[in-house]
């Protein structure tokens, strides 16, 4: 075996068994989502509706994020993650199971809102859970093996989802639109199983919970503005990287097949190069957290990320492209795990569930405030320019925000482990 892959296969095997029983969880959970994510807007299409159907429910599901996520983490910290993580991952999959089935308009649309609501619960839920359940020196290796394993998981999902809706249509003789019904059936199944280790996970107060509670308890108001403070602080961070990303990530597919007319094959395979890159990126940060600490390891791989961003926009090269948009989804995406074990590092276990949901929130709110900006843009300017101000726009909003949180955060005392 890789010398590094037995490394982490070690570590994985020292988490607690609530650790584990979660991760098994969730990698049944994102594989199930990736089937929907890829198959549910073709299913829409082979049942004779419009795109601006599919539009709808994109639409619907992350405004039903964007509703529940800060009144999500309220709960999750009030009431517990395993009560909030367990009714969360139970209504979605009954709402999954549901969107497989019908086909009336206003059901799926209903449906995918709930799907987004529910989801929420799960998602700000996952990674205070996994903070108190861990020790602040095993964080950073924890988030990211779970990162990974999420990323690795949502790609199986969506390759083996359209894999299985082909082969059903071709070698099954069954129509295109009911191979994909079974596959969204199939992926609410894979769903539905991560419930049982979800079962399994125990509710147990972290060590550091109780030095929390002390320590908020001795400081009174000051606490929770304390924790606020950083909270508001950090969510800007997000808030602007959301706002650069929300220009150019959701429209990769396009620029790929605009500027250079590549294949639906090819934009394809290249995206899942990229979660694959991603992946792998996310199991090697430790090693530099480990040279430079937290903040500078986050700083240096997004600062690292900006200039192939550049090169993805101003390129006229599909290789060059291609190579500059993996380097860059790699680097980029190699410092999440880093910045939620500095969130949870930065506050107190009674404020971890706000803190998550609330820099979701303005992530989400960064990403959806740009559509009509970067679709404007190249409407405007054509397929060369048009990318290359919208690339432009969202470099400079990265190195603004990496140099923000470098400043603000740099000279906090942080587990470097």
């Amino acid at each position: 075996m890789i010398p590094w892959l037995a490394d982490w296969k070690k570590k994985i095997a020292t988490f607690n068994l609530n650790i584990q029983m979660f991760m098994l969880a969730n990698v049944l959970i994102q594989i199930g989502m990736g089937v929907f994510s890829v198959m549910y807007n073709l299913y829409i299409k082979e049942l004779g509706y419009p795109e601006t159907l599919n539009g709808k429910i994109i639409a619907m599901t992350s405004l039903a994020s964007a509703l529940m996520l800060v009144p999500a983490g309220f709960l999750s910290d009030r009431f517990g993650r395993k009560k909030i993580i367990i009714i969360g991952a139970v209504v979605a999959s009954f709402t999954l199971f549901y969107r497989s089935l019908m086909i009336g308009e206003q059901s799926l649309i209903y449906a995918a809102f709930f799907t987004g609501l529910f989801m929420a619960l799960v998602q700000v839920s996952g990674v205070p859970f996994l903070a108190e359940n861990s020790k602040a020196s095993e964080r950073m290796h924890l988030f990211s093996i779970h990162f990974s394993l999420m990323t690795v998981a949502g790609v199986i999902g969506s390759l083996g989802g359209g894999v299985m809706a082909d082969m059903l249509h071709t070698f099954g003789d069954i129509s295109v639109v009911n191979s994909i019904k079974y596959v969204l059936i199939l992926g609410a199944v894979i769903f539905t199983l991560g419930l049982l280790p979800l079962l399994r996970l125990q509710t147990v107060k972290a060590k550091e919970m109780a030095a929390d509670l002390v320590a908020d308890s001795k400081e009174g108001p000051s606490g929770f503005r304390k924790n606020l403070k950083i909270i508001i602080l950090f969510g800007f961070a997000n808030l602007l990287i959301g706002t650069g990303s929300g220009l150019v990530i959701p429209y990769l597919n396009l620029y790929f097949s605009n500027r250079f007319g590549a294949s639906n094959s090819y934009i394809g395979l290249i995206l899942s190069l990229g979660s694959a890159m991603t992946a792998i990126a996310m199991l090697l940060g430790p090693a530099l957290v480990k040279r430079v600490g937290k903040v500078k390891a986050l700083v240096i791989f997004q600062l690292l990320s900006i200039p192939f961003l550049f090169i993805t926009g101003y390129t006229n090269s599909l290789v060059i492209a291609s190579i500059a948009f993996l380097m860059r989804q790699a680097l980029m995406n190699a410092g999440n795990p880093i910045q939620s074990a500095i969130a949870m590092d930065l506050v107190q276990d009674k404020y971890k569930g706000l803190a998550n949901s609330v820099n979701q929130m303005v992530f989400n709110v960064g990403w959806a405030s740009t559509g009509a900006i970067s679709t404007g843009l190249v409407m405007t300017f054509g397929f060369y320019w048009g990318y290359a101000y919208t690339f432009t726009i969202t470099g400079i909003l990265y190195l603004i925000a990496s140099t923000y949180f470098f400043i603000v955060f740099g000279r906090k005392k942080l587990d470097s482990t």
